[in-house]
């Protein structure tokens, strides 16, 4: 390889994770709100303590293969004025195959919750947390550092982002508020706002250059209701901005008795170009619960032109504590 197409290589990586960085998006956050809304730290309320972890396998047929792992904890407190608060915790690890770009990011949280007139719960919230991005300057060797007739390596290159490049560490600020009502006959809804990067962090690997990372907006809401007395059906919909780009989830779940299915469609409704789709994936979701824990598979299902990427696969495993300050044993919220 000569230095040119190296050099053309190295600035169309550092482009697309500067200028067009995106921050991981989970299907099944329609069904773990931890994901996208600090808000919902503490939401099942009653001391309660929730966790879980996140598996996301992206595009498995292409070289451009991503993997994403997620983890969370948080529990609620009830406080003697009838108001409560919730603490969490969440980490992020996401990996790149082709450019082994790795993506860290751990979080803490605090919800405070506002007991409203006529059944209605304000939850706002803020986390605030550590990043970090390492794409492995340190392994890359260019071409004019090789000598073919000696064989030397030279440990210094002329390509002139050689000596200009660093890993990115970056404090991070979130906020997030969640409005909850529980009606009659078992039915409930809510609806949420967050914003992620309220700070706007540099992300640049150029040493100096100040790149801030767009802030992360999304707009989410859930009605549940019971179906047919001993089940329930959860209608979703979440909206996601982050720069130019945007994306709008709408779906369901439908839970009979221990078992749960679900299928959601993603769209993109900015169509950034001529070859976008309004509709790019359909996701199907299964789920079965036992005893306190609560397992899920889904698939993103392509649609649109983008090839044979054999889809998006995610295995999530939640675990809800017992309602041990109820009457009775709660079940879960969502």
């Amino acid at each position: 390889m000569t230095i040119k197409v190296i050099s053309a290589i190295i600035t169309a990586v550092l482009f697309v994770q500067i200028s067009n960085a995106q921050d991981p998006i989970f299907t099944q956050s329609n069904y773990i709100q931890e994901t996208i809304n600090p808000g919902f730290s503490g939401f099942e309320d009653n001391d309660r303590i929730s966790a879980g972890i996140l598996s996301r396998t992206q595009w498995p047929n292409l070289d451009l293969q991503v993997s994403t792992q997620y983890f969370y904890i948080n529990k609620s407190y009830e406080n003697r004025n009838s108001s409560g608060s919730g603490i969490g915790f969440n980490a992020l690890w996401q990996n790149e195959s082709f450019t082994n770009y790795n993506y860290y990011q751990a979080n803490v949280n605090y919800m405070h919750r506002v007991n409203l007139s006529g059944g209605w719960f304000f939850r706002p919230a803020i986390e605030v947390g550590f990043g970090f991005k390492d794409i492995g300057f340190s392994s890359l060797t260019l071409a004019d550092q090789i000598n073919i007739n000696s064989g030397v390596i030279n440990p210094v290159s002329a390509d002139p982002f050689s000596g200009n490049l660093d890993n990115v560490a970056f404090f991070d600020v979130s906020s997030g508020l969640v409005f909850e009502k529980v009606g009659y006959n078992g039915s409930s809804y809510w609806f949420g706002v967050s914003a992620k990067h309220l700070n706007r962090p540099s992300i640049s690997f150029l040493r100096n250059e100040n790149v801030p990372l767009d802030i992360f907006y999304s707009i989410h809401g859930n009605y549940r209701f019971p179906f047919l007395n001993d089940y329930t059906i959860m209608m979703t919909a979440n909206y996601m901005q982050q720069g130019e780009y945007n994306r709008l989830d709408i779906g369901s779940l439908f839970q009979v008795n221990q078992f749960l299915i679900g299928v959601t469609a993603a769209t993109n409704p900015a169509r950034n170009d001529n070859d976008s789709h309004l509709l790019t994936s359909i996701n199907g979701f299964i789920g079965l619960e036992y005893t306190n824990f609560r397992f899920g598979l889904s698939y993103d299902a392509n649609v649109s032109n983008i090839g044979n990427t054999n889809g998006v696969y995610e295995f999530s495993l939640t675990y809800m504590s017992r309602c041990r300050s109820c009457p009775t044993d709660r079940s879960r919220k969502r």
